[in-house]
């Protein structure tokens, strides 16, 4: 089973990444750092065919499970998670071959924030484009960081979540 780690973040090395090496340490995966992509914004022009989402979202979709991890940037995803999940819409328009391997792939989403409550509903937009793809969502889980580190319980949470994942595949 092939997995990979879509972080879109705006810091290579903050606070989601983190969060992300935690997971690692129990479900090993490939990493897609969003930050090291140039994605510009879904238009309908198709103005920005040229930049990398196209290869990115060809390379996710050789993958069998996509974990997202983003931050929680006033109460949502972050910006560059948005862009990204945006310009899945060239998937649906001028690039459908592509936009059709997602279906039948897993989903799951991770989020960090700096406190320990969870945003009502945070997650739909997430559950809502895997179920719109034809993805199968398998969940997800919120951490935080305090005090620059994640506590035990958040370390719980993450190899919880990383069983759940290996349980449902």
């Amino acid at each position: 089973m092939k997995r990979i780690i879509v972080q879109g973040s705006s810091r290579n090395n903050g606070n989601t990444n983190k969060i992300v090496k935690i997971l690692n340490e129990y479900l090993e995966f490939d990493l897609i750092d969003l930050s090291n992509c140039k994605i510009g914004q879904y238009d309908y022009e198709n103005k920005n065919k040229n930049d990398d989402f196209l290869a990115t979202i060809r390379k996710i979709v050789e993958y069998d499970l996509v974990i997202f991890a983003t931050p929680v940037y006033w109460y949502s995803m972050s910006g560059t998670m948005k862009t990204f999940f945006d310009r899945i819409t060239d998937c649906l328009k001028t690039e459908k071959e592509t936009g059709r391997k997602l279906r039948g792939k897993n989903m799951a989403v991770i989020s960090c924030g700096s406190d320990n409550l969870e945003n009502e509903g945070f997650f739909i937009p997430f559950e809502k484009s895997a179920e719109y793809l034809g993805m199968n969502y398998l969940g997800d889980t919120h951490t935080w960081i305090e005090e620059n580190e994640p506590s035990n319980i958040v370390r719980q949470l993450i190899k919880d979540f990383s069983s759940k994942l290996k349980q449902d595949l």
